[in-house]
């Protein structure tokens, strides 16, 4: 992975989230601060989406897929190998999937990036604070 940048965190990262925290985290922090507000992005948008609230369901999934394009443009291919690569084309399947779900009224696709992306976290979570530290992400 890149090191995040923390202007194109903030700007991914959007009004919910605090400033001053993107400002002065790791950026290994950034990556999950971009997780979970993508999580909770869906989470809101599916109960949206169920309550048939089309203008907060798709505002919703936008952040979302914003928060996933900056994951993406985070990821350092030649150096990440086929980790970054096959995160690479999971992001993509997870943005048209995104896509299919707003204009489908979807829930199931929802669910299906929302998994994906817990799965991603939980391994990234799971990174030990010694690997962390050697790629200097504290």
């Amino acid at each position: 992975m890149n090191r995040a940048n923390p202007y194109n965190v903030m700007r991914q990262y959007g009004e919910s989230g605090d400033i001053a925290e993107v400002l002065y985290a790791s950026p290994h922090r950034l990556i999950q601060m971009l997780l979970d507000n993508a999580l909770d992005r869906l989470a809101v948008a599916k109960g949206h989406m169920l309550r048939g609230e089309v203008a907060d369901k798709g505002s919703r999934i936008r952040g979302a897929l914003m928060l996933i394009g900056g994951l993406r443009s985070s990821l350092n291919k030649e150096a990440g190998g086929d980790i970054a690569r096959n995160l690479d084309l999971l992001y993509d399947y997870m943005e048209r999937r995104l896509l299919l779900a707003n204009a489908k009224n979807d829930s199931e696709a929802l669910s299906e990036v929302a998994s994906l992306l817990t799965e991603i976290k939980t391994a990234w979570d799971a990174i030990p604070e010694n690997v962390k530290l050697s790629y200097g992400t504290r």
